[in-house]
């Protein structure tokens, strides 16, 4: 008993499956649930290019925050390429000077102010080197940024151009549901026009006409109503005929042979041999 009732509640599923699945193919195929279907595809491209856009601006940002270094490093490599120069004169002018004084090379080496031209030429020197090397990897940064940007621009343009195809796609889909639904409709109409079965009822009305009318004639023999109706139109024409002879009659218009039979002649009876007494 439990199979069988499971089987049932089976067969009522698959059933209200197939019923739902009809249903949503009659919705599917509606024209304005077919443009809601279309504008949330439309929606929904439309919100992750906007996504797509906001990764790009990050992008772009982040070249943008890089150039801004670039320049900062650039200006500062400027003033250190000053400060290198300063210093270097000013090692030259203290060398000078300490030549002009007679000191020797080594002196010159040990002199306080010399050490000072030189740690800070060197300082320079370093600190620009490193300067400079950060400024050739933010110009590589930015050369791959830029050709990601470059990529990703294109990307967008695609999707961009695919948002109007899927507009006019939905806008030549639900005509041509609409007059598919119509041709269909027509086509319809048109076969049953021709296959209305009107030729089939008008002639079952006939037959059952001619039904009728043998059924009441029939009932009507049965109840002798057909055999009064008969008699009924025979007394009537004796009765016509009566009163046409009788006029007839009186007017003189009699034939002999209806006069003969209704007087009979008297010399008739008097050429009769008499019978002896």
């Amino acid at each position: 008993m439990f199979k069988a009732i499971g089987r049932w509640i089976k067969a009522v599923g698959y059933l209200l499956t197939g019923q739902i699945d009809s249903a949503r193919r009659v919705l599917d195929t509606n024209p304005h649930v077919i443009r809601a279907k279309y504008d949330a595809i439309v929606e929904e491209k439309i919100a992750r290019i906007h996504q797509y856009k906001q990764a790009v601006a990050g992008l772009i940002a982040q070249e943008e925050k890089k150039l801004s270094k670039i320049r900062r490093l650039s200006e500062e490599v400027q003033n250190l390429e000053r400060l290198k120069a300063g210093a270097l004169a000013k090692a030259k002018q203290t060398v000078e000077a300490l030549k002009a004084s007679g000191s020797d090379e080594q002196a010159i080496h040990e002199d306080e102010h010399y050490k000072k031209c030189l740690n800070a030429y060197k300082d320079f020197s370093s600190t620009l080197a490193e300067k400079q090397e950060r400024i050739t990897e933010l110009e590589q940064d930015i050369e791959g940024y830029k050709a990601n940007i470059s990529d990703h621009k294109v990307q967008l343009q695609q999707l961009l151009r695919d948002v109007e195809k899927v507009k006019a796609e939905a806008a030549d889909t639900v005509a041509d549901v609409i007059t598919a639904k119509q041709e269909k409709e027509l086509a319809e109409t048109f076969a049953g026009i021709a296959k209305d079965g009107s030729a089939e009822e008008l002639q079952s009305l006939r037959d059952m006409r001619q039904e009728l009318k043998a059924e009441a004639r029939i009932t009507k023999e049965m109840a002798g109503t057909d055999t009064r109706a008969q008699e009924a139109e025979f007394l009537e024409y004796a009765r016509q005929s009566e009163s046409t002879s009788e006029f007839d009659a009186l007017i003189g218009l009699a034939s002999d042979k209806q006069s003969g039979e209704a007087d009979p002649s008297p010399e008739k009876d008097q050429a009769k041999p008499s019978l002896p007494e």
